[in-house]
């Protein structure tokens, strides 16, 4: 019990407490960091991080792993701006991206917890297609999309912007899914022990497929909130860049690597920290490829730490 709680402790003063040395460094070496018209953007960036980051908690707390969900915000964005682009209403549009991007999450599901293929390997081939179908059917030129479809998201109801409500949304109810409802409880048994769970007769393969498909609805939300943001979709949005940010995020928050340890609000946390850090990075004129290199050593870091408290255990 003790080192349980040792555990959890460690899991919120460790992301706290470097959250806080980066806030002083920042503060430090690039004080505009702290304006608030860059805070706000860095908030709204962080809501379509967050939204990507509770997708991958779900996948991640069952055991697995989706490197495809910024490839497959890349191609539904891109679809539903084309079908707006060809006449097709705003809502229609939105309902578009979500739909190709919940049929994305559905193929992953099913190759991995239906036709036993390994996760990794399997999302790496999704990302790929995906990637290479956006290239393909954009000419890696980016579309346009109507102002009609921008504006009502880009609204900000009480100063708040829609991005930022959209998170909170999310967040409160993957929340609830995971710690008060049988799925959540069932994806938790799912990652922890699969032998386990079959033996409980908890539908493994179902709650496997569940998880993708929750990582392809979030993927879906995200393509209508960045494409609306930034006005038009291309392939460049689903860059490797975005699943590092993702997988860190997750990371950071808690989430294990292993499976079965994890919450949506620590994964939040994970990706504001993640944003912050980005932000600032770029305020003190950091390099895109040495931003890169700070990241994954983040991600081994905190790996390591997950990885001593469970020896720990």
């Amino acid at each position: 019990m003790l080192a349980t709680s040792l555990n959890r402790t460690a899991r919120i003063v460790v992301p706290a407490t470097v959250t806080l040395l980066v806030l002083v460094v920042l503060a430090a070496f690039a004080p505009t960091f702290f304006r608030l018209n860059n805070m706000t953007n860095v908030l709204v960036q962080a809501s379509t991080l967050g939204v990507l980051a509770i997708g991958m908690t779900y996948v991640m707390v069952g055991g697995g792993i989706d490197l495809s969900i910024s490839a497959n915000v890349a191609l539904s964005a891109v679809l539903g701006a084309q079908f707006m682009q060809s006449g097709g209403d705003p809502i229609p549009g939105a309902v578009v991206m979500i739909a190709a991007a919940l049929a994305v999450g559905a193929l992953n599901g099913v190759a991995v917890a239906y036709l036993g293929m390994i996760p990794f390997v399997v999302t790496l081939a999704s990302m790929t297609v995906a990637m290479g179908a956006c290239v393909w059917v954009t000419s890696s030129v980016g579309v346009a999309v109507p102002d009609a479809f921008s504006d009502p998201l880009l609204a900000r109801p009480m100063g708040i912007p829609i991005p930022v409500l959209v998170l909170a949304a999310v967040t409160a109810a993957a929340s609830v899914v995971l710690a008060s409802t049988i799925f959540g409880r069932w994806t938790y048994a799912v990652g922890i022990n699969p032998r386990a769970a079959r033996v409980a007769r908890i539908p493994v393969p179902r709650v496997l497929a569940s998880t993708y498909i929750v990582s392809g609805l979030t993927a879906g939300v995200t393509a209508v909130l960045l494409t609306a943001r930034l006005g038009s979709a291309s392939a460049n949005i689903g860059s490797d860049g975005v699943v590092l940010d993702v997988i860190s995020s997750c990371v950071v928050g808690g989430v294990s690597v292993y499976g079965g340890s994890g919450n949506a609000v620590g994964a939040v946390l994970g990706a504001i920290f993640i944003t912050i850090l980005s932000n600032g990075l770029n305020l003190m004129g950091v390099s895109f490829y040495f931003n890169l290199i700070i990241k994954g050593l983040v991600i081994i870091t905190f790996i390591a730490i997950e990885t001593a408290l469970r020896r720990s255990r």
